[in-house]
């Protein structure tokens, strides 16, 4: 059954209504396409496109089909407000989303429950799951340049995975190119984000995750750039891997 946060009846719940208005202003935030996620809204047709497609090669699924990861158990780690839970469920997915920060797992139950979504939200980390979960996705986007130990963590994630499963995960490589883009670019001369998100020593090279993923006998299977267009104002697949990427990998 899934987690949902039902903020609608005052009788069942004693959450402060101070605290709903929060929440929503929270959600309203993340969800806005033009506002402070906007980059975020801006790369995840891209992201999801390439998660659903990578998941219907790996199982044989139409990938035309309004239903087409029916069956499937994902899990999204980092999730936020939902951006990627909330469609990858109505693709039929049972997705729990995970996120070590409370408020974002209350604006994501939120707004799943506006949308009568049914959708596992947990405010808790990788680490602290249940060992004996298992799921046929697992999704490590723009994660793993904010953990402490890479490694550690990306063996974690692996142990979470079915037989026969997969992962994507998504991240930033470790360059000249990627600290003017990624961090002098994106944070101070654009402000898609806020100062501070990233530091660059913690961005990961595509060899250094391979190198990890292979010791936790994870292979990975497809790679690509994601660079920004700004004459089409969208991001695109690329063979430039230099600042940002995204890999798929499966079990050896």
């Amino acid at each position: 059954m899934a987690i949902q946060a039902n903020f609608s009846d005052a009788s069942a719940s004693s959450v402060d209504a101070s605290e709903v208005a929060k929440f929503s202003k929270l959600s309203e935030e993340w969800w806005d396409p033009r506002g402070k996620m906007a980059p975020l809204h801006k790369i995840n047709p891209l992201r999801l496109t390439y998660i659903r497609d990578a998941a219907c090669r790996k199982f044989d699924r139409n990938v035309r089909s309004l239903n087409c990861l029916s069956g499937l158990r994902m899990l999204d780690i980092g999730c936020g407000a939902g951006l990627l839970c909330e469609p990858f469920t109505r693709l039929g997915a049972q997705v729990i989303g995970i996120d070590p920060s409370a408020t974002n797992i209350a604006a994501a139950k939120l707004h799943a429950e506006k949308g009568h979504l049914s959708i596992d939200y947990r405010c808790t980390t990788i680490e602290d799951m249940d060992k004996r979960e298992r799921f046929d996705i697992v999704l490590a986007m723009e994660v793993v340049e904010h953990v402490v130990d890479v490694g550690a963590f990306l063996d974690r994630c692996a142990s979470m995975l079915k037989p026969g499963g997969l992962m994507v995960v998504s991240t930033l490589n470790r360059n000249w190119k990627s600290f003017a883009l990624g961090i002098v670019a994106a944070e101070y001369v654009l402000r898609w984000l806020p100062r501070g998100t990233h530091q660059w020593d913690k961005f990961v090279t595509p060899d250094e995750l391979a190198h990890h993923l292979s010791r936790s006998k994870l292979e990975i299977t497809e790679q690509s750039g994601v660079v920004y267009n700004p004459l089409g104002d969208r991001w695109t697949l690329s063979s430039d891997m230099d600042v940002n990427y995204m890999v798929v990998a499966e079990e050896v």
